[in-house]
């Protein structure tokens, strides 16, 4: 009987946690060092923006309590991300250079799914939680009551934004597969997602405009975080769910095309 093709990428995840679970916990002190490290991060975000808001009430048309659910919805979307993805893009760069790339390709499995997921970082589960609870205080104490069914609309769009974020991440990575060496690409990545880790009301309408169609990173967090806090705003809903589908779709070309370029370490 032919297995689902969806349940084998689950037992795949499954069995890639428990390795990478088992690597992990062996070295103890850097386990906890990257739980340590990643709150360090999530709390420089918090203190930035509550020291901003103790100068003004405003920044855009957001005050502080939807700034510290924006912080939520991009600390999750982040730990997510950090588990299950940036390991392994982080390093297709080295895989490529060394060789290690030819031993992925050869696997019996979808070379996007095994180049992206293989390794999981499981140190980052702990952050995940953290930033649930971080979230779920933040709705708590927010001033106004938020509508039950706006959570339907935060279901959908995080995935969403994860998608996106994947997305680009990914297209910035696999350049590498071409060019080699690509250290310098990954850097200017880095600078754009640093447009995403700021609520998208902040900006100017041009520079809002950027962030939602040229480089669409306002759609990691500020996009779902708007989907909680404001009315239903379904074109731009629509609009989050369409840049996921054809940036993923988009990508998987450009990984075929640039598998094409690859010249690998045995040719």
């Amino acid at each position: 009987k032919k297995k689902n093709p969806f349940a084998k990428y689950l037992s795949l995840h499954w069995a890639f946690f428990r390795a990478s679970f088992a690597a992990d916990i062996e070295y103890r002190l850097n386990f906890f060092l990257r739980i340590g490290t990643d709150m360090l991060w999530y709390a420089a975000q918090v203190i930035t923006f509550e020291v901003i808001y103790r100068q003004t009430p405003m920044l855009g048309s957001w005050n502080v309590e939807k700034t510290r659910i924006f912080l939520g919805i991009l600390f999750i979307t982040d730990a997510i991300y950090m588990t299950f993805v940036q390991g392994n893009l982080d390093s297709i760069t080295e895989d490529v250079r060394k060789g290690q790339l030819d031993l992925l390709l050869v696997k019996p499995v979808n070379s996007r799914f095994m180049v992206s997921c293989r390794k999981v970082s499981s140190a980052f589960i702990v952050n995940f939680f953290l930033a649930v609870a971080w979230t779920a205080w933040a709705i708590r104490s927010y001033s106004e009551p938020l509508p039950l069914e706006r959570i339907f609309w935060l279901l959908l769009l995080v995935p969403c934004g994860l998608t996106i974020f994947y997305s680009l991440r990914f297209a910035f990575s696999i350049v590498a597969l071409i060019t080699v060496k690509a250290d310098n690409l990954q850097y200017l990545w880095y600078q754009i997602y640093r447009l995403g880790m700021r609520p998208d009301a902040i900006y100017t309408p041009w520079m809002k405009m950027i962030v939602l169609t040229a480089i669409p990173v306002a759609f990691v967090a500020s996009v779902p975080s708007r989907a909680l806090l404001e009315e239903p705003n379904y074109g731009l809903f629509a609009g989050a769910v369409v840049v996921a589908v054809v940036s993923f779709w988009i990508t998987g070309r450009f990984w075929n095309y640039a598998l094409t370029k690859y010249s690998s370490a045995s040719s």
